[in-house]
């Protein structure tokens, strides 16, 4: 066992590693196109239109970050064969997955895809990105204010330490803030939540995309705006779990500063439609037409199929918490979902 402090972030690296390695993640959790099929119907939509916003480029890269078992990309890619064929025909599939439990499964359904295991792998060409809850699975590094300076929460014997901040932080944090008549709201003991790992992605898909052409959408749950908080939770069959124990037997995900992969976006050039709560971008997607229709096709799947969409737009479920963003090219239009 190591007792030794260990980052945060690479505390959950190696935990998260371990654990989508050796264990089924879908026996603890269930995403939205593990829900309903129309969500990833929806996402195929998205796709071709904003290809055909891009000019129609053939060959095109379409691509998934975090493919779970392919059940997103497998109902994306029936409902474009079905309605837009040649966006069918000029996409190559690849996936981000570096799990090989996980390609295996995702083979299965997706024939002929191509795997990367980093983003930054992808070859050079035009791109389409979708990653469903990706990012809040990558690792965090967390800050805590005290006085006038930082600590930073390392991880030591299943518990907590904070050790003083070596050197100059990865980004600036807030200060105190001025609060009239002289005084300030403290932070002090409030804990900051900083990934690298995100934003670096944000500027290198944003810097890629303004030289190749294209667009990135990411769903994922988090704020809209930056604020304080510890988001950091663990998932083991089922249930809600202490992060810091038995590294490798849940599933460790934060929040997702959505502000930050904005920043890191437009700093590289490119464009940043959202976030929109994923209710809202669903909805205007046609997340209930599309269900209602289906129902009306098989009737015996009714209302299974509209309690699943009311699951993922009503505000109280996923509906708010879920945001959705995309990073784009600036001569790229207002795309589907984002528009008033």
């Amino acid at each position: 066992m190591n007792w030794e402090p260990e980052r945060l972030d690479r505390f959950i690296g190696r935990a998260n590693a371990a654990y989508y390695a050796g264990r089924d993640p879908f026996a603890d959790f269930t995403t939205a196109p593990e829900i309903t099929q129309v969500f990833g119907e929806l996402l195929g939509a998205w796709a071709a239109v904003a290809w055909q916003a891009m000019g129609s480029p053939d060959p095109v890269i379409l691509a998934e970050a975090g493919p779970g078992r392919g059940t997103l990309m497998d109902d994306a890619l029936r409902a474009v064969g079905q309605t837009m064929p040649a966006f069918r025909a000029a996409l190559r599939l690849y996936l981000v997955e570096n799990s090989e439990r996980l390609r295996a499964v995702q083979a299965e359904k997706l024939p002929g895809a191509v795997w990367h295991d980093r983003i930054a792998d992808l070859p050079p060409g035009p791109l389409l990105l979708l990653a469903n809850e990706f990012l809040d699975a990558l690792p965090i590094r967390q800050f805590v204010r005290h006085g006038a300076g930082w600590a930073e929460r390392f991880v030591a014997a299943g518990q907590f330490v904070e050790m003083a901040c070596a050197g100059p932080l990865p980004q600036p944090l807030p200060q105190p803030l001025p609060q009239g008549e002289g005084g300030v709201i403290s932070l002090d003991g409030a804990i900051f939540e900083i990934n690298e790992a995100a934003n670096a992605i944000a500027a290198h898909l944003a810097a890629r995309i303004m030289r190749d052409g294209g667009a990135a959408l990411f769903i994922d749950y988090g704020p809209a705006q930056s604020g304080p908080g510890d988001s950091l939770q663990a998932i083991r069959d089922g249930k809600a779990a202490d992060p810091l124990t038995n590294p490798g037997s849940a599933d460790l995900t934060a929040h997702v500063d959505f502000a930050a992969l904005a920043d890191a976006a437009r700093a590289a050039g490119a464009a940043v439609q959202g976030p929109v709560p994923q209710g809202i971008f669903l909805a205007r997607l046609g997340l209930f037409q599309r269900s209602g229709a289906l129902g009306r096709r098989n009737p015996g799947q009714a209302a299974a199929l509209m309690a699943a969409a009311q699951r993922l737009a009503e505000p109280d479920r996923m509906g708010r918490l879920f945001k959705v963003l995309a990073i784009c090219h600036p001569n790229l239009p207002n795309l589907p979902g984002f528009a008033e």
